[in-house]
């Protein structure tokens, strides 16, 4: 008698272990697909300004790879997972690449105040890309675990990918104004002694 309560309380846990598993591969891959699409947005919004400025300082090749970064992202679905899968992936990402590499070209020349809309969204994309490879990561790896494998867990959900492209917040120069130092502030390279 007593064996069968230890096999029934056993087979209940165990259920109740893999119902739990089954939930948390849900919700890791709900949670990436919302992280693409916040990524997605602020990709896009990034873009938009970065086309703005570009007709405000008349720059030509900023203009083009903004252009291209929101062609290549309105041809993705908002707030599908794929935004690192597919053909347009390598697309994308190679036109959010060529956008950045022009807004560093442009960042020495910069006014600061004309310039912050499009520093205040590529420090959002920053922020977005970081939750985004976070969220595939946990993913990925609760895809690989054994018990997710042999029960198929995940198999309704597509593979999350990494969503590959180049730091996208600008340097320091873009951001700040120089700072001038007095006499009596000037850095020195001597230790401060107390």
């Amino acid at each position: 008698m007593w064996w069968w309560v230890g096999a029934a309380v056993v087979l209940s846990l165990l259920a109740a272990y893999l119902i739990w598993t089954d939930r948390r591969v849900e919700r890791l891959h709900a949670r990436a697909t919302s992280a693409a699409a916040a990524l997605d947005a602020h990709l896009l919004r990034r873009a938009a300004a970065a086309a703005v400025l570009a007709e405000q300082l008349d720059a030509v090749e900023l203009y083009s790879a903004a252009r291209i970064a929101l062609d290549a992202g309105s041809r993705l679905d908002g707030g599908d997972a794929r935004l690192g899968t597919g053909v347009d992936s390598g697309e994308r990402e190679a036109a959010e690449n060529d956008l950045t590499r022009q807004l560093r070209r442009l960042a020495p020349t910069a006014d600061l105040a004309t310039a912050e809309p499009v520093v205040a969204a590529s420090r959002r994309v920053a922020l977005a890309r970081q939750v985004y490879t976070d969220s595939v990561r946990d993913a990925l790896l609760n895809r690989d675990r054994p018990l997710v494998r042999v029960f198929g867990m995940a198999r309704g959900h597509d593979r999350p990918r990494y969503f590959d492209i180049d730091e996208p917040t600008l340097t320091p120069s873009l951001t700040e104004p120089p700072r001038q130092f007095t006499r009596h502030e000037a850095p020195s390279s001597s230790p401060v002694k107390s």
